[in-house]
């Protein structure tokens, strides 16, 4: 039956209001293919680009309902999955595509713009507020460059399930209302192998307040004295002014209330996003987890987690955790991630340009280190239940926690969890005998002597490193000077743990490594005993503390491997095991959720994943 002969279900009622489109400029150009676009914010998409037998992989209930809508709404209207795949117009919506630039990997790479996203618009909840709305996989516009536009349902699912994670972890990010997929095929190269295979097209609807981003201020920027590219809107500082009163006005309100000169608006709202990204990674680091592309043009202006395309969650904490293939350098590891972010903080500064006062904005700068440094230490304490009193020596306690994880190869998430079953110290109590049954748990899912040799396992290649030892031999005032940058002392670190490694064997490490995780334990525990200092109510503190880590310490996360089962089998045209990752993902820190209704093992042990060692293979799966 024709869509207008027929009443409106409540997803052909969305009460669209595209303000966007309507404060920025719009290239209205129905001229086909990829090409610069000059002068524009946003590029109207004038034909749709239909998916043949569009289909529902899944739904999250919390997304759709920021626009109030229901599963039940979605699935009653038989027009649902070319809805929200972008294969057919919603009442109301503007198809369009973002402009922006960026730089990528370091370096200022132009014109980039949304190459498979199709913005339908923005939505007025009556009860959230407003929400753009968009689709991702939505096919070919003006900033494709030579993609096709198209995402499979490999990478589709990934970005789903991680934006419900995320959200449900408490950190901000765009969300994810639906996944829908097809019956068209396109060639992929998953294992980045050379061996390209049919994979199906798949869609995600993506819901956040806005997703501008530190890029969409790039496209005004001139040439490039390093690449030899600028922005597509190099010079036009009347729309960048345009853009940034449109950003601040709509989504920084209090800051435009409060201020009356301009300069002062702009240092404003630039600090807030300088603290809304400072919050953001240190929340990141918290739980682990590795963005993988922290470009300039996946950085939101709002400060939310944007785009996830090669993220990890670590499993062993290893700091220099790499969850991109193609990060060959490690530009963008885990330890690397807040200092990446203030050089792309640094970056919007400069595109922002006279909009700023400079040597203001510098101050602003320097105040992102230790205000990440301070939003992560809370965060820390509360993982560790230290919530009634900041010692000056926690962060000591924290680092040598970390140093030791990294060096017995624990499970992150599981070792935080794992802590809360540290029992409090009683006076007079016997330590070893006390903290040994926990040690022994951590140690559990500490990695093996051959594991932890795999692990320290230079990556340096062979070249490389050869001529850096020989050089300590032959010159060893070059080589104090080599050995002091931070390649080469991670390198030498490696040799020196792998040193350590081949000279003992498994029961050797397994002794050293219970020693010193009591020695750690006591330690905490004596941290622990400070919290009492001045009260007297001791059941009152013990059970805060415990509330405080459950709550802060997520029982489950989205490992690799989660991800993967969930997509070998929707590739098989099962799409439970997606349902049933994001029922499980959406309660991070339950109970009620354990291994159990994952994988059918003991639901009764401490659960935190699949299993507590997760498999070799699961750090192999490409993830791009």
């Amino acid at each position: 039956m024709d869509p207008s002969q027929r009443s409106s279900s409540a997803l052909e009622r969305l009460p669209f209001n595209n303000t966007a489109l309507k404060k920025l400029p719009v290239d209205d150009s129905g001229e086909p293919g990829s090409r610069t676009v000059p002068a524009a914010c946003f590029s109207r998409i004038r034909t749709l680009q239909p998916l043949p037998r569009p289909t529902f992989v899944s739904h999250s209930q919390s997304a759709l309902a920021l626009l109030d809508l229901t599963v039940e709404d979605v699935l009653s209207n038989p027009l649902g999955p070319e809805y929200l795949s972008g294969s057919r117009l919603l009442p109301g919506s503007e198809p369009a595509a973002h402009c922006y630039s960026g730089h990528q990997f370091g370096l200022f790479a132009g014109q980039l713009g949304d190459g498979a996203v199709v913005y339908l618009g923005e939505v007025e909840s009556s009860t959230h507020g407003r929400w753009e709305i968009q689709v991702k996989g939505a096919g070919v516009t003006p900033y494709s460059r030579d993609g096709d536009g198209r995402k499979v349902l490999r990478s589709s699912i990934r970005e789903f399930l991680c934006s419900e994670a995320m959200a449900a972890l408490g950190i901000p990010s765009t969300r994810a209302a639906s996944l829908v997929t097809s019956d068209l095929y396109i060639n992929r190269d998953p294992l980045n192998s050379g061996r390209r295979i049919p994979e199906r097209c798949s869609a995600v609807l993506r819901l956040a307040p806005s997703f501008i981003r530190f890029g969409s201020f790039e496209i005004f920027l001139g040439r490039d004295d390093f690449s030899g590219l600028q922005g597509p809107s190099a010079g036009r500082h009347d729309i960048r002014a345009q853009l940034l009163d449109y950003v601040i006005e709509t989504f920084y309100p209090c800051i435009q209330k409060a201020h009356s000169n301009r300069k002062d608006r702009n240092m404003a709202f630039f600090r807030e996003v300088m603290l809304r990204t400072a919050k953001l990674v240190a929340q990141w680091q918290c739980v682990g987890f590795c963005h993988g592309v922290l470009n300039t043009d996946n950085m939101s202006i709002l400060g939310l987690t944007l785009d996830y395309g090669p993220f990890g969650f670590m499993d062993r904490f290893d700091p220099d955790f790499v969850c991109n293939t193609s990060d060959k350098r490690g530009r963008y590891s885990y330890r690397a991630q807040p200092s990446v972010c203030r050089w792309n903080l640094a970056r919007l500064a400069e595109a922002l340009g006279s909009e700023l006062d400079a040597a203001q904005a510098g101050v602003v700068l320097d105040e992102f280190v230790p205000t990440y440094e301070a939003f992560y230490l809370t965060i820390m304490r509360k993982k560790l239940g230290l919530v009634r009193r900041e010692d000056a020596d926690d962060s000591e306690l924290i680092s040598d926690l970390l140093r030791l994880m990294h060096d017995t190869g624990a499970d992150f998430t599981n070792t935080f969890r794992l802590l809360g079953r540290v029992p409090w110290p009683v006076e007079g109590d016997s330590e070893r005998a006390t903290v040994g049954p926990v040690v022994d748990l951590i140690l559990e899912q500490c990695a093996t002597i051959e594991e932890l040799k795999v692990a320290n396992k230079p990556t340096m290649e062979d070249r490389e490193l050869a001529m850096i030892l020989s050089m300590a031999q032959t010159n060893p005032v070059m080589f104090g000077i080599v050995a002091d940058s931070p390649d080469v002392s991670q390198q030498l670190e490696r040799m020196g743990r792998l040193k350590e490694l081949l000279e003992t064997d498994q029961e050797e490490l397994k002794k050293k490594q219970r020693d010193d995780w009591i020695r750690w334990v006591s330690r905490y525990r004596r941290r622990l005993a400070r919290e009492c200092d001045g009260t007297k109510d001791v059941s009152l503190i013990k059970k805060e503390r415990l509330s405080v880590m459950n709550s802060t310490n997520p029982h489950v996360i989205l490992r690799n491997y989660i991800a993967q089962n969930a997509i070998q089998a929707a590739e098989k045209g099962d799409f439970s095991e997606v349902n049933r990752v994001l029922k499980v993902m959406e309660k991070p820190y339950s109970d009620e959720f354990g291994v159990e209704s994952l994988d059918g093992s003991n639901a009764n042990e401490l659960t935190v994943a699949y299993d507590r060692k997760p498999p070799a293979w699961a750090q192999k799966i490409c993830i791009t």
